[in-house]
């Protein structure tokens, strides 16, 4: 077999990448719930509206994107040009994703703001999906894989803490929070797409997955269909990020309204990437001494007992120890981020031995749909059950209702999906010796083909 193991540098600069993805998903995930109930005013219920039709309508980007890039063939790759193609209107339509018209039908805005989410969502995944697609083909070797995923999540983390702690210190330098909301989404709007240009000169695809024949859509969903690792990994992945798409959305309001530290909200969230970011070489460590599978499980089964922990306490807590459990947080987030990502790569390899095809674009765009329909049902529902509980915007104080409603989604529903993810980990069929003998009956094939031809 060839040398699979991918340079440092290149490992950093598709890393990069990631950024941007990062930056736009966790502020969106993370503000903007929070800037329709208590800067536009929608009801909660109508907020929720939105974002549910503003996903909704994106969903079928997802499938035709990852098809065309699966049909793309350029003398960059099938990739990467979306990379470079997409940086304008990506920008332009996060910026206008925070703007607010001057209307006051309340119908109306929510409208718009369905509109936007679903312009920003399908720019987003005409950049997203094809980068998500490299990762198979910068190598094909099971713990490289690990390595190279650990190091897009360390800049995914580190995006992720410049997305919980940077937006707000822009909104408060300005004495209206609707100027102050557009100018954050100018900067990053401008500035988040950058790292994009990194990866699309950074890095290089294979020119012998790039000669195979053009799939059909039907061939690629085929595969994708019959392909039971990749079920059960997908299975994983979009129970361990619809968790934390919950736990984003809400950890504002428990920080605010349950702890009342909403003066240090950004050290606190700082402090789960900070661990986060950390200990990410840990979970690279445990995966290559177990499986990405074992590793799995230790770490979100730890992660569901701190966030248990986390709803325990209250505002008489000291500080030190609210740190101190967001700290020990942090790592469960580090093995959501790592192991969730990089043991679906894996699945590309069964599915070529069965078709003779490697199917990234589908199998990565059917990864981005789900869990886009996922959020697109648990998001909303979170902003639902805020408001059916009581919760009043910008209230000193919540009512019992809605503060066992901000706690059950901050810990106990969190835990519950977690358990599912582990019953899928326990289910998931590949180890690493499976995988290297698909690899090592690929490479026999390959060469039966060069002698033929």
């Amino acid at each position: 077999m060839r040398d699979e193991r991918v340079p440092l540098h290149t490992k950093v600069l598709y890393g990069i990448g990631d950024i941007t993805n990062t930056l736009f998903n966790t502020i969106v995930a993370v503000y903007f719930l929070k800037f329709l109930t208590d800067v536009v005013g929608l009801d909660p219920l109508l907020a929720g509206a939105a974002i549910f039709i503003g996903k909704s309508v994106d969903w079928i980007n997802d499938p035709i994107i990852g098809h065309l890039s699966d049909r793309t063939r350029t003398r960059w790759g099938r990739r990467r040009p979306f990379l470079l193609l997409g940086i304008i209107p990506l920008a332009l339509a996060f910026t206008f994703f925070f703007w607010i018209p001057p209307w006051e039908n309340p119908i109306a805005l929510a409208a718009y703001y369905g509109l936007m989410f679903a312009l920003l969502d399908t720019a987003a995944t005409f950049v997203y999906m094809p980068y998500y697609a490299l990762t198979p083909e910068l190598t094909l070797d099971y713990d490289e894989r690990t390595s190279l995923t650990t190091t897009r999540m360390f800049f995914s983390i580190l995006g992720s803490l410049v997305a919980f702690t940077t937006p707000l210190l822009i909104v408060d330098a300005f004495a209206n929070p609707r100027t102050g909301y557009f100018v954050m989404a100018l900067f990053f709007g401008v500035a988040g797409v950058l790292p994009l240009l990194f990866t699309f000169f950074g890095t290089r695809e294979r020119p012998e997955f790039q000669a195979q024949a053009q799939p059909s859509l039907r061939e690629s969903l085929m595969a994708v269909r019959h392909n039971r690792p990749f079920r059960f990994g997908l299975g994983m992945f979009l129970l361990t990020w619809t968790t934390l798409d919950i736990i984003q959305v809400i950890l504002l309001y428990f920080i605010q309204y349950w702890l009342h530290m909403e003066s240090i909200a950004e050290l606190i969230l700082g402090s789960v990437f900070v661990s986060a970011a950390i200990f990410l070489p840990l979970w690279n460590w445990i995966s290559g001494k177990w499986d990405k599978r074992k590793a799995y499980i230790v770490g979100m089964t730890f992660f569901a007992a701190i966030m248990i922990v986390l709803v325990l306490i209250g505002p008489e807590t000291p500080v030190p120890v609210v740190f101190v459990i967001t700290t020990l947080a942090g790592i469960g987030v580090a093995a959501a981020h790592v192991i969730s990502w990089a043991i679906l790569p894996d699945a590309i390899e069964w599915s070529e031995l069965q078709t003779g095809r490697r199917d990234e674009g589908a199998f990565y765009s059917l990864v981005t749909l789900a869990q886009k329909v996922a959020s697109s049902i648990a998001v909303p529902l979170t902003a639902w059950a805020l408001g059916l509980s009581g919760y009043q915007p910008n209230a000193a104080e919540q009512v019992p209702s809605a503060l066992f409603a901000i706690r059950g989604l901050t810990g106990g529903i969190p835990a519950i999906m977690m358990l599912g993810g582990i019953t899928f980990a326990l289910l998931y069929p590949l180890s690493r010796e499976g995988h290297a003998d698909i690899r090592q009956k690929l490479v026999e094939r390959r060469a039966k083909s060069d002698a033929s031809s």
